[in-house]
């Protein structure tokens, strides 16, 4: 396998942390570019990163510190969909403004690919059962609308000598140095371990889902796939799609059978209308890519990480939690 210097913004974030420590071991040069909002995770101390503390609105600083790399991964952004109860300002301009001039910046830097991690929530409410690439994009929040509109813009740029990739991964799930709770299985698992109950919100919403370790596997066979294959292309990423409340009991089954004691699910009323059920057929027909790693997987990673001691009061420390940290360090 050919080894590639990568710049990763976002690098140091929930998905991004694991992912870039994963590349580096496979001897890949990583650079990460993070506003380190929750830390770093001391990945500055592995050997193949270099782990720079930047802005991605900061186009000079993102210019300069991209240079020399052959691969550049876009992960950084705003992710929550309740996120722009923070701050749309803030928001529009880290998912939206920023994203052409990062694109250009990567070109004239003679970085040959670019990779978007864009959201499968850009599919909004749907009621068909099968959305595939193709499907409209109906957007609920800004969040998910500026992920959607930044794809063109990556493909409005893209040539022979520089290659775009757009993936569309499903909600993530499971354990990471930088672990994020306000996530759906992460959600529930936690309640589950640490308060012995489960509480849903809605539960008829249908959710699909991603193991992060599948999601780090898609991001390998993107750095590795021929351009022809991949250019220009949209891959949405996703594996069992289920009801939230069909969530709940899977964890609920889990934490049962591996602590040998009884979980209760409570329901409550929700505001949150998104529910779509993508279908990831495409990128196993076009690169034979299917996942392998299922939420139970992630359900028992998440619960041995508590038993370690790895996640410390998981409901008090705003780490854990998108928006409740960036209110906290008022993130403008």
């Amino acid at each position: 396998m050919k080894k590639y210097k990568i710049f990763i913004t976002g690098g140091a974030g929930y998905v991004g942390s694991r992912l870039s420590e994963e590349l580096a071991e496979s001897g890949h040069s990583i650079t990460i570019f993070d506003t380190e909002y929750f830390g770093n995770s001391n990945l500055d101390k592995i050997k193949n990163i270099k782990v720079i503390k930047g802005d991605i609105r900061d186009i000079n600083h993102l210019s300069e510190s991209s240079k020399g790399n052959d691969i550049f991964l876009h992960l950084a952004c705003i992710s929550n969909d309740t996120s722009f109860a923070l701050n749309e300002k803030l928001s529009t301009s880290v998912n939206l403004e920023c994203f052409e001039p990062m694109v250009i910046a990567a070109k004239k830097n003679k970085i040959s690919r670019f990779i978007y991690a864009s959201t499968s929530s850009v599919y909004g409410l749907s009621e068909k059962k099968d959305v595939k690439e193709d499907h409209p994009l109906l957007p609920l929040t800004l969040y998910n609308k500026y992920k959607g509109e930044c794809e063109p813009l990556l493909i409005k740029h893209t040539d022979e000598n520089f290659t775009g990739v757009i993936f569309r991964p499903a909600t993530v799930c499971g354990y990471s140095k930088r672990i994020r709770l306000d996530l759906t299985v992460n959600i529930l698992t936690n309640f589950a371990y640490n308060k012995g109950y489960i509480k849903v919100f809605g539960g008829d919403q249908m959710r699909p889902n991603l193991n992060i370790k599948d999601y780090i596997r898609a991001v390998n066979l993107f750095i590795d796939a021929p351009k022809n294959e991949i250019n220009n292309e949209i891959f949405n990423v996703g594996y069992q799609n289920l009801k939230v409340k069909d969530i709940a009991l899977i964890v609920k089954k889990v934490c049962e059978d591996k602590y040998n004691k009884k979980i209760d699910v409570q329901f409550e009323s929700s505001d949150d209308k998104r529910s779509y059920h993508i279908n990831s057929d495409k990128i196993y027909e076009k690169l034979n890519f299917k996942p392998l790693h299922t939420i139970e997987e992630a359900v028992e990673e998440l619960c041995e990480a508590f038993d370690k001691d790895k996640i410390p009061n998981s409901f008090e420390n705003d780490i854990y939690y998108n928006v409740k940290r960036m209110l906290n360090l008022n993130v403008q």
